[in-house]
């Protein structure tokens, strides 16, 4: 069928089961030339596609509510929601967002970036809907990863001791970002692994196959709490939490998903209906990938699954870089041990975790144990680095605050994908992490601009291993011209280009230095450049130096708030010095999904705007 036509999901529940296999073959050849062109979340899609279309299939969206936990599995969601005809648009600037998005339809009830919220809203949306005497389903899909997440684990604990009913969909595909780690997961194969799989089957046919007698048995509450325990699994830990569970089911296997669907959608009480899918599914590229390669890729070619704009030659990824300098520490230093937050491919420590699984450790998604269990390696004189993303690092502020700072215990946090992100949007824009790490005592925080200068703070770490080392990358590429590097960096100090002949001052720091200098080298403006590579402690020798009567600019690509440019003014204000600064940087907002050129124009922090706004600067500052 053309799935560009399609209005909403009623259309599903006049098409029998061939029709419906039929339908998820169609969209995965949609999911696949789409997402080849455009970029984005594929084998999470692809994994997911049968139960989606069953999901809709039993139940009424938007009346009933289905959450998808994180949302970037939420492809299929779209398309049966009649939003197929925009994938061209799928993450670009003003087009359709790679999650699920409030304002794009009346289908998505919940928004998210991040990992393990949806059971929590779905929880309150359910206390909600009964004490409005409302009729629907609540149906939170998460993943298996997701669902160890401490939230999730909170809010199953909040559903076990209330009587509102949700129907959990738990998406066992094994993976994360990479492969699922951590006893749960091998709680889940145990389970999937037993005689049970194989026989819920023909139970669920028996059952189901008289719908007098399937009434009959599932409106009475004990009945199904008596059918969902007795058969399946005795004991579960949901069952322990005091929820039932249903399952597991083949997630690819539409008569058997709407059949256990059926079952939890009329049973009294809060189940799980455990789903087995396979990640990656119809496309064989993605489906042997347990590194997590395709679970957000960029555009690609079809038929042989290579990168249709491959990374430079010349450059590595910042990311890559922090980590082959800590591997190449780690064969002299048996004390460093490396840590992530499941992101292993993504913050690229493949290498080290095969290098050194004993001091390598993957926590899964688990942000605040993450850094507690840094904490904890320093307290026990070991020197913890930890690579998590800057929009990661918000879910663990407290254990930053608390148990890092507040003890000021030596360890190295690599902060990754700082600034504009591009296509995932203002959910994984990381520009937010300054303006919550700089009020912390304690710290140090450094933005380089170059490979040498980034490898001399970690030298730094290494050697000194006496605070709370935050080292700032961006995403993208970097020149890694310098392979061997000792030195160390002096903590505060910051470097300046220009210092004779110059009509503005720039303030900057990070990647933005280099694009400032690369700008402006053949302007009429002169700048004297200032690479303020730490954000904390400044260097307050040069900020008294800096003070003259040509314009004093600070450019940033973080909020305002916060930002470099507002502890320098306070600085100045208590030093009594008078000077005025002019702040770019971004507004009180969170700010839209594209390329990265393209946010900084929709900031009016692109390199020409940028100018201009010098230009009148100078102007008025002439004519005063």
């Amino acid at each position: 069928m053309d799935l560009n036509e399609i209005k909403d999901p009623s259309f599903l529940k006049e098409l029998d089961i061939r029709q419906l296999n039929q339908l998820a073959q169609d969209i995965r050849y949609f999911l696949i030339n789409n997402i080849s062109k455009t970029g984005g979340h594929l084998s999470s899609n692809l994994g997911i596609v049968e139960l989606t279309i069953a999901l809709h299939y039993v139940f009424n969206s938007p009346k009933d509510k289905i959450l998808f936990d994180v949302g970037h599995q939420s492809y299929v969601h779209k398309i049966l929601t009649g939003r197929a005809n925009q994938f061209k648009t799928l993450r670009k600037y003003q087009g359709l967002s790679g999650f699920q998005k409030r304002c794009e339809s009346s289908h998505d009830v919940w928004e998210a970036g991040h990992s393990s919220t949806a059971l929590s809203g779905a929880v309150a949306m359910a206390i909600a809907r009964d004490l409005n005497n409302q009729d629907f389903s609540v149906i939170p899909v998460v993943g298996d990863a997701a669902m160890v997440g401490g939230e999730s684990l909170e809010a199953l604990n909040h559903l076990g001791s209330i009587n509102n009913k949700v129907i959990i969909i738990l998406n066992d595909n094994q993976m994360a970002i990479g492969k699922s780690v951590g006893g749960f997961g091998d709680f889940l194969s145990s389970i999937r692994l037993s005689g049970t799989y194989n026989n819920l089957k023909q139970d669920y046919r028996n059952i189901t196959s008289k719908n007098k007698i399937g009434k009959m048995v599932f409106n009475v509450s004990k009945r199904v709490k008596d059918f969902v325990k007795h058969g399946l699994i005795d004991d579960t830990i949901f069952e322990d939490f005091g929820v039932d569970y249903l399952g597991p089911v083949n997630g690819h296997d539409l008569d058997d998903l709407i059949r256990v669907l059926n079952l939890a959608k009329i049973s009294k009480t809060s189940v799980v209906v455990h789903v087995v899918t396979k990640k990656g599914r119809g496309y064989r590229y993605a489906e042997n990938d347990y590194a997590g390669k395709w679970h957000g890729i960029a555009p690609f070619n079809v038929n042989d699954g290579t990168i249709k704009h491959p990374e430079p030659k010349d450059k590595i990824s910042w990311s890559k870089l922090v980590a082959n300098h800590i591997e190449k520490n780690m064969a002299e230093d048996e004390d460093i041990i490396a840590i992530t937050p499941a992101m292993i491919h993504g913050s690229a420590m493949d290498n080290i975790f095969k290098h050194y699984p004993n001091r390598s450790f993957d926590v899964g998604i688990a942000e605040e144990h993450a850094l507690t269990f840094t904490a904890g390696l320093a307290v026990a004189n070991k020197k913890p680095f930890i690579s998590i993303y800057s929009s990661f690092l918000q879910r663990a502020y407290d254990q930053v605050n608390h148990d890092i700072a507040r003890m000021d215990l030596g360890c190295l946090i690599s902060v990754d994908r700082c600034g504009f992100v591009g296509a995932d949007g203002p959910t994984h824009h990381g520009v937010f992490d300054i303006g919550f790490l700089n009020p912390l005592p304690n710290v140090i925080i450094c933005t380089p601009s170059n490979a040498k200068d980034a490898k001399r703070f970690i030298n730094t770490y290494l050697v000194n291993n006496d605070h709370p080392y935050i080292l700032r990358i961006p995403r993208g590429y970097i020149k890694d011209e310098v392979v061997k590097c000792n030195e160390l960096i002096p903590i505060g100090k910051w470097k300046i280009e220009n210092n004779d002949n110059y009509d503005v001052t720039i303030i900057c720091y990070g990647q933005n230095v280099n694009m400032i200098r690369d700008y402006f080298t053949d302007k009429d403006i002169k700048v004297r450049l200032v690479d303020a590579l730490f954000i904390k402690p400044m260097d307050l020798e040069m900020l008294e130096q800096l003070v003259d009567d040509k314009p004093l600019i600070i450019y940033e690509t973080e909020l305002k708030i916060n930002s470099l440019a507002s502890n320098i003014a306070y600085y100045y204000s208590q030093k009594g010095i008078l000077k005025q600064i002019y702040s770019f940087g971004v507004d009180d907002h969170f700010s839209v999904q594209g390329s990265i050129n393209e946010i900084l124009k929709d900031e009016g922090l692109d390199m020409e705007s940028f100018y201009q706004n010098i230009k009148e600067i100078i102007d008025e500052k002439r004519k005063n």
